[in-house]
């Protein structure tokens, strides 16, 4: 399974692409950035353009999205609720499964636990992946963890197998 994270904003978008394996493996991270000064729906048609490019160049099988739940600033949540509408419909779009998951199902998911902060989050994201360093910018390794977080809720690549068997019916 290769899954795509989303770690959505309108400023900065946060990506990171993760195959499943025996041990997991990032294969894409980043950030997708408007401009603070364009306007609202012109930054929102360049960030649906870019999602859809990143879906056309990496092809995930899964786009997994950071739910947005709560912001003390209206405008911030608006402009974030905004980006993970355009997320969720280029996703759809390209005939990719999505799913979303609460800040806090992706910490405990990762870290163990749903309070972690951001610097936990990272070094569990570097340990996950065996990775030397942290992954920067955070909005590229918190993106990794959503994507690390879905890999985590489907379980062992042979037991996915066997559930998708028993699902269908297959004996």
């Amino acid at each position: 399974m290769f899954v795509l994270g989303i770690d959505p904003g309108l400023s900065r978008c946060g990506y990171g692409a993760v195959r499943q394996g025996r041990k997991p493996t990032a294969e894409a991270a980043g950030v997708l950035t408007t401009p603070a000064e364009m306007d609202r729906a012109l930054r929102l048609a360049e960030l649906q353009s870019d999602v859809r490019s990143l879906i056309t160049e990496l092809k995930p099988d899964v786009v997994a999205v950071e739910r947005v739940l709560f912001q003390r600033n209206v405008a911030t949540a608006m402009s974030v609720g905004q980006a993970v509408g355009v997320v969720l419909a280029e996703s759809a779009a390209a005939g990719c499964d999505v799913v979303e998951y609460s800040p806090n199902e992706v910490k405990e998911a990762v870290a163990g636990w749903g309070g972690a902060d951001k610097q936990e989050i990272a070094e569990m994201v570097r340990v996950l992946l065996g990775l030397g360093e942290l992954l920067h910018p955070s909005d590229a390794a918190d993106a990794v963890a959503v994507a690390l977080c879905h890999l985590a809720r489907m379980g062992p690549p042979a037991a996915a197998s066997r559930r998708a068997e028993v699902g269908s019916g297959a004996r």
